[in-house]
């Protein structure tokens, strides 16, 4: 008991000593509110913004530091306040009453949505998940943010060191959009981004176009489980992985007519992930989507986005 006594002093000492600036510094980092508005949001809207795999048990360590990141290469958000239609909220706040009660009310929701932007990165939500070792943010309707070049410029100054490298986030998936996990759906998704990306490269792509289509399914138990629980029924059939790789491929296809997979060495990569949800009871299943380039992709062990460091230990959730 005396060594219990003594060594708490010690024990902390030396845990402070060891411990990373994330955990050092928590009161300078704050941990931003579960948006769960969000969850209905992406049942119903297409959304773009980041699914992170972290360590598990060091989800809170993991945002911090996640927020840290995105805080650098994230410009302000300012694309719905400027534009008082697509923001109910900021137009809601610009009407004048003729109750200064009201007038307060809405003063002090300012104040407190400006406060709350200090917790996190200006626009980006944070979203709950039944998965450990994993984080979703995402931004709100009609944002329009290049995801793929915020996470491309992230790996780049890495790479260049410029960067410190993250010690609990290791892998940052830049989710162009969102959709319902089902064919109509999945099919119209991808076929938009990728007419977007041959659109963008259309002189720099070599033919036939060497592609790749990635599925995760994390969270995929859960999930199931969901399902039964909500309505009886069993998960979808595009759970299937050689069922969705069809829906996917033959979109691509659609897009370009001479384009061939190669899990090698693609040009392109289709990268579908499933988003583990909490709080959706209606059985529905909801996937982020990207297409993109090979600089940002990895291949071996599978196709995957690119480690944010080389030695991740990611454990079950890589």
């Amino acid at each position: 008991m005396a060594e219990e006594t003594g060594g708490g002093g010690e024990t902390k000492h030396e845990e402070e000593k060891g411990m990373t600036p994330w955990e050092q510094h928590s009161a300078v980092i704050k941990l931003p509110r579960y948006d769960y508005n969000a969850p209905s949001s992406l049942l119903h809207d297409s959304l773009s913004g980041f699914l992170i795999t972290c360590t598990i048990k060091r989800e809170k360590s993991a945002t911090k530091e996640a927020i840290s990141i995105l805080h650098k290469f994230i410009a302000p958000f300012n694309a719905l306040d400027d534009n008082p239609s697509k923001n109910p909220n900021s137009k809601r706040r610009k009407i004048c009453t003729e109750h200064p009660a009201e007038e307060e009310t809405d003063s002090a929701n300012a104040k407190e949505e400006t406060e709350s932007d200090k917790d996190g990165v200006n626009g980006l939500s944070l979203v709950k998940l039944t998965r450990n070792g994993l984080l979703l943010f995402t931004f709100p309707i009609n944002a329009l943010h290049d995801t793929v070049n915020v996470v491309s410029n992230i790996i780049q100054a890495l790479e260049s060191r410029s960067l410190n490298s993250p010690v609990w986030c290791h892998r940052i998936f830049p989710i162009q959009a969102t959709c319902g996990l089902n064919e109509k759906e999945l099919q119209e998704v991808v076929t938009m981004l990728v007419k977007k990306f041959v659109d963008a490269k259309q002189d720099k792509l070599q033919r036939p176009l060497k592609f790749a289509v990635g599925f995760n399914r994390r969270g995929i138990e859960e999930t199931k489980s969901e399902n039964r629980n909500s309505n009886g029924s069993n998960a979808c059939s595009l759970l299937d992985r050689n069922k969705c790789f069809g829906v996917v491929a033959s979109a691509v296809n659609l897009v370009v007519e001479d384009s061939v997979v190669d899990l090698k060495s693609p040009e392109l990569s289709v990268l579908v992930e499933l988003l583990p949800l909490s709080g959706v009871s209606n059985g529905s299943i909801v996937v982020a989507v990207s297409v993109l380039p090979s600089n940002l992709v990895s291949t071996k062990p599978r196709l995957c986005v690119k480690a944010l460091t080389s030695n991740s230990k990611e454990g079950s959730v890589a």
